[in-house]
């Protein structure tokens, strides 16, 4: 019996988009930029506790041409997630109307996370959310999951991990959860009426 669901929040609950952080730029010139200094690493360093103002003073050391990037990126954060990914706020309601606890667990910066759940009712709807950038682990290391199983009572057999990520999904099963790779808010229904929760055929 599921008692639990576990969510990540970026393209699952939250759709990210950083270029939108920089009404400024091209997509193309976007995309050129974060190229040339590693945006991905970057984020995932932030992901994991760095700050951005260190990190923000790497890449004015390394490309000075770039430096202020990473500033106006922290500064237009709201807008880079401002649209539910579809049909999950519905499925989150029905999933709480059920009596099933929520928690979140993402990989997100520790200071650009409190924008989630200021912009989205659906974050801050969950019963906890365990922030990677706060406790300084990130998936799928899993010492992440521990935490959160042992923070919040978490009985791996009784709980659902959904996250975009395979092998995030992975990490999880080999800790005894279910596990989802999220694709749509249908396709989640599907596997969760599989698994006896009784949420609409959507």
């Amino acid at each position: 019996m599921i008692d639990t669901v576990i969510l990540d929040l970026g393209n699952v609950l939250l759709e990210w988009d950083a270029a939108l952080a920089h009404p400024d730029l091209s997509r193309e010139e976007h995309a050129r930029i974060c190229q040339e200094i590693g945006f991905a690493d970057l984020n995932l360093r932030a992901d994991a506790g760095e700050s951005w103002a260190a990190l923000e003073a790497e890449v004015a050391t390394r490309h000075p041409r770039r430096a202020g990037f990473l500033a106006q990126y922290v500064a237009g954060f709201p807008a880079s997630i401002q649209s539910p990914v579809a049909g999950m706020p519905e499925l989150v309601a029905e999933l709480r109307a059920l009596g099933l606890r929520l928690i979140g667990l993402t990989n997100f910066s520790a200071e650009t996370y409190p924008v989630a759940p200021r912009v989205s009712p659906t974050v801050a709807s969950l019963e906890a959310v365990v922030v990677s950038g706060e406790v300084g682990l990130i998936k799928p290391d899993p010492r992440i999951y521990r935490h959160l199983m042992r923070e919040h009572r978490v009985r791996p057999a009784r709980s659902v991990f959904v996250d975009d990520r395979p092998e995030n999904v992975f990490a999880a099963e080999a800790l005894g959860m279910r596990g989802v790779v999220f694709t749509s808010a249908q396709a989640l229904r599907v596997e969760l009426r599989a698994w006896g929760i009784e949420v609409a055929a959507g």
